[in-house]
């Protein structure tokens, strides 16, 4: 590439906008992000084996999961300092090369410990790699094509953990588990070779002053917030829950405290201050509680009560990735013409249909309704998702996009383990409730399928509340042409044309 092309590769703000000069750093960063995505759904489905492989308890195996949700969540709000002191383009290829080092060590792990803490390491690298990702990427795009641009990133961001059960189902059941982390190895390879030579250089400016509280206040109240929901799916009680959430809670007010008081705060949280930026992040937080929450549920009832493999139900699940990903491009085209209310308001409403009809679920709902039902789910995620997050990012100053992706991405992480969580708790205690009110000469399967059913319905109230929500969605005021007040120094490479 010319120096010209790795200084503005995208032309921003003028009339020689170039989709041929983005593509290359952009597919570079989607390797980047849909290996770290993928990865975080395929174990799932390999966790039976693992437990018969090292001879093992439930329990410790799904350590491998939380060890890696703990990790990820601490050093998330590390990536806006990272990123302003060291450049984009460096952090985001050293947590590529982590990430699968990461991967090799845990496809050689010889016992449960060893796979843990390389699963810690995994986290390690890979929490970074989403913020930094979208937020290059969302600085390569002019305002213009923005909307184009995030829906050509959003679809593997939707279509990985669909595609993740089938790819991890194939292997473990055809080749080994450890293929789950080794195949990791050449996608990292190609997406160092491809960042390396395309993502633009990052421009050096001086360093920005180090939030020392806030560096170590973050990673404890966000893995130890991740770490007590977590538990708490076993038991709300529990002395670690407890623990995991008092110790998170008084270490997420402490930091709110310290951040707010910093001129170059760790996580940049004055950014509530813009309404836009306030409606639009918790609207994505309620959106995110109940479709990640479902995300969950359908294939634990496709496996539980319908008794299909772990193949078989990524297959099912498939259609819902190929709705995702072609509701994606267009809402993308869209969302640069008209705005996220009206994309937002119909997907979530498209959604808010299906889980509804989800609810209706009985013993003898025949299996065409549920791929029907998800297939509508994928649809509304492709339209809703990615605007309200493209809509997020254009809330936020301009100079403070690399601040506020590992804000958004770090509280996604706890809002999804409060999904995962709280409607695992719900639907369990419903299922219990259904079999006590039955009685003892009921079909026990009955039971199991009413407390799904009301599973659904209560993700069906939220999403529908969120769908009204988008009501009060307003286009963000524009950004000033000079921003870089408060000694955020935009990247001069990745601001191209600003």
């Amino acid at each position: 590439m010319s120096a010209a092309t790795q200084t503005n590769p995208t032309g921003a703000g003028g009339d020689n906008f170039s989709l041929k000069a983005i593509l290359p750093p952009l597919m570079a960063i989607i390797v980047g992000m849909i290996m770290v995505i993928l990865d975080s759904t395929v174990v799932n489905n390999a966790i039976p084996k693992l437990v018969d492989y090292f001879d093992t308890d439930l329990k410790t195996i799904q350590w491998t999961v939380t060890g890696y949700t703990l990790a990820l969540s601490a050093v998330i709000p590390l990536a806006g300092w990272m990123t302003d002191r060291f450049g984009s383009k460096q952090i985001f290829l050293i947590t590529i090369a982590l990430f699968t080092i990461g991967s090799v060590l845990c496809g050689i792990a010889q016992t449960p410990e060893q796979l843990i803490i390389f699963r810690v390491l995994q986290g390690l690298g890979g929490g970074m790699v989403a913020p930094i990702g979208m937020a290059m990427v969302f600085k390569l795009a002019p305002p213009e094509r923005r909307g184009s641009i995030m829906g050509m990133l959003g679809i593997p961001m939707l279509m990985a953990p669909a595609f993740g059960p089938v790819l991890s189902g194939w292997l473990v059941d055809s080749v080994s588990w450890h293929w789950i982390f080794i195949i990791n190895l050449p996608i990292g390879i190609i997406a160092l070779i491809l960042g390396s030579k395309y993502l633009p250089s990052s421009g050096r400016h001086a360093a920005p002053h180090l939030d020392v509280i806030g560096m170590c206040l973050a990673p404890i109240a966000f893995s130890m917030l991740a770490f007590g929901v977590s538990e708490g799916g076993t038991s709300w009680s529990s002395t670690s829950t407890i623990t995991g959430l008092t110790v998170g809670g008084v270490a997420l007010i402490l930091f709110i405290f310290v951040e707010l008081r910093q001129k170059q705060p760790l996580l940049e949280l004055k950014v509530f201050k813009s309404s836009d930026f306030t409606r639009s992040i918790i609207l994505t937080w309620i959106v995110q509680l109940a479709l990640f929450g479902a995300m969950l549920i359908v294939p634990l009832y496709l496996q539980g009560v319908m008794k299909y493999s772990a193949l078989e139900t990524g297959w099912i699940l498939m259609p819902q990735a190929l709705c995702a990903g072609l509701a994606m491009p267009f809402s993308g085209r869209l969302f640069d013409k008209i705005g996220a209310r009206p994309l937002a308001f119909c997907g979530l409403t498209v959604i808010s249909v299906s889980l509804f009809m989800l609810s209706r679920i009985t013993v003898d709902t025949a299996l065409w309704v549920i791929i029907l039902s998800i297939c509508m789910i994928g649809l509304g995620m492709g339209f809703s998702m990615m605007p309200l997050n493209t809509h997020v990012l254009n809330s936020a100053p301009r100079h403070l996009v690399s601040r506020v992706t590992p804000l958004t991405t770090a509280a996604q992480q706890v809002v999804v383990s409060f999904a995962v969580a709280g409607l695992t708790g719900y639907l369990t205690s419903h299922i219990a409730s259904h079999a006590a009110n039955a009685g003892a000469n009921a079909n026990p399967l009955s039971a199991t399928v009413a407390g799904y059913g009301d599973t659904f319905f209560l993700s069906a109230c939220i999403v529908s509340a969120g769908a009204a929500l988008t009501l009060i969605l307003r286009k963000p005021k524009q950004q000033p042409a000079d921003e870089s007040a408060n000694g955020n120094t935009p990247d001069p490479a990745m601001m191209a044309g600003h």
